[in-house]
């Protein structure tokens, strides 16, 4: 068990593969983008799988992607950022009880934690693997459209002691 658990924090921090499970490099963003440098990346050249890194740090984004991955991550923030990070605060009338956090994304988040059952830690888009992202996808459609219609999308099995 504690080596699954090291090894886990190890994907997660883009030091190890999750495809292959051998180490990364952590090198400039030009290997892999060719024309121009982005920053650095962890890179798992047998895999072709990399992620990118906060900048001024070594901190991974999330976890290695592979093409496949990459493409389901964009359509999953393509449609999860519709909520989170539109000015007119469509997450307030997607999910429309007042909940004390600092900011629409970090409330759009926590909705999508909930939609997802998932600890709100754990629920980054970078983090997520295919079979998640697609579901982000459909969760975030529907919101949306919910939304066209004046409808809230509230989370499920949230009882009223949640609001206080």
């Amino acid at each position: 068990m504690g080596n699954e658990v090291a090894k886990d924090d190890l994907v997660k921090s883009g030091k190890i593969c999750p495809y292959c499970s051998n180490p990364t490099d952590y090198v400039d963003s030009q290997e892999v983008y060719r024309t121009r440098s982005y920053g650095m990346v962890y890179l798992c050249r047998p895999c072709s799988a990399y992620v990118g890194v906060h900048k001024g740090t070594n901190k991974a984004l999330g976890r290695l992607a592979n093409a496949e991955l990459r493409k389901a991550k964009m359509e999953a923030h393509q449609w999860f950022d519709q909520i989170a990070r539109t000015e007119a605060g469509v997450i307030n009338s997607v999910w429309p009880e007042f909940v004390k956090v600092t900011s629409n994304r970090e409330k759009a988040y926590l909705w999508l934690s909930k939609m997802l059952g998932i600890a709100v830690e754990d629920c980054h888009i970078g983090m997520f693997d295919v079979e998640t992202c697609d579901k982000v996808i459909q969760i975030s459609k529907k919101a949306i459209e919910n939304h066209g219609f004046g409808m809230p999308t509230r989370p499920p099995g949230i009882d009223e002691e949640f609001f206080k």
